[in-house]
């Protein structure tokens, strides 16, 4: 960020921003090729996803998050029915196009629309979403959502710092981490550090084209193996654009 100098004062001071509030996200649907993210409702999505996230085999996809995991249905279906339809998070089931099932689910929270600040977070990826171009297309509509129907400024990624793949995907996808905060809070009975990651609106173009290049068709061969990494093709897009960056160096 670049100061500006006060003149009453001859002290530096933020850029003036004179724009409105961002919008509050609204239940609307964001469709991609690969997934669609849509309002959760619990009837329709929670036999999908309780039925892709339930056994031992996938206990560690909730050792992160704030629930989880359920044995049984009828408390994975409380868990839903506590997440939708609330004003905050705004809650999102990920939707596998080809299936047509639910696979996923992420919240947008911390909703900020005065500072322009907003959180991806709550973020439980099924082995039918992970590693696969849905998850990818699903952060990537969430951010085009946030900065260009939104207009919110900064979107964050927070994590337990413990979490090395959340970590991992945090960089894969553009973010930039921005330090670890001790004790942030108590987790499910034990204390968590949090890695705290973030995207700005003015790194959003060049972040939009790296997501665009790699889901594009022609960046997979015949077997849908990739040609090019999105951490390679975000190191491009940032290295390129870092004249522009309005960070200030730690």
């Amino acid at each position: 960020m670049h100061p500006v100098t006060d003149p009453a004062s001859g002290l530096p001071i933020g850029p003036l921003d004179d724009g409105p509030p961002a919008k509050r996200p609204d239940r609307r649907t964001l469709a991609g090729r690969f997934v669609t993210l849509v309002p959760l409702d619990p009837e329709q999505h929670g036999d999908d996803l309780f039925a892709a996230s339930r056994g031992p085999e996938h206990d560690a996809l909730w050792l992160y998050l704030n629930a989880g995991p359920f044995a049984e249905r009828a408390a994975f279906g409380t868990y839903l029915e506590s997440v939708a339809g609330r004003d905050e998070p705004v809650t999102l089931a990920v939707v596998d196009t080809a299936s047509g099932r639910a696979v996923g689910h992420l919240g947008l929270m911390r909703i900020k629309p005065a500072h322009k600040v907003i959180e991806v977070g709550n973020i439980l990826y099924t082995a039918a979403l992970a590693r696969r171009r849905g998850g990818t297309e699903a952060i990537y509509l969430a951010a085009r959502h946030v900065f260009e129907d939104l207009g919110f400024v900064r979107f964050e990624w927070k994590c337990n710092a413990l979490n090395a793949p959340s970590r991992r995907a945090a960089l894969r996808f553009g973010f930039t981490f921005e330090g670890v905060f001790p004790r942030h809070m108590i987790q499910k009975g034990r204390l968590r550090d949090t890695a705290w990651f973030s995207m700005l609106a003015s790194e959003w173009p060049a972040r939009r084209a790296a997501f665009e290049a790699w889901l594009a068709a022609e960046n997979f061969d015949p077997t849908g193996r990739q040609k090019a990494r999105l951490g390679a093709l975000m190191a491009e897009a940032i290295a390129t654009h870092q004249g522009e960056n309005e960070r200030t160096p730690i």
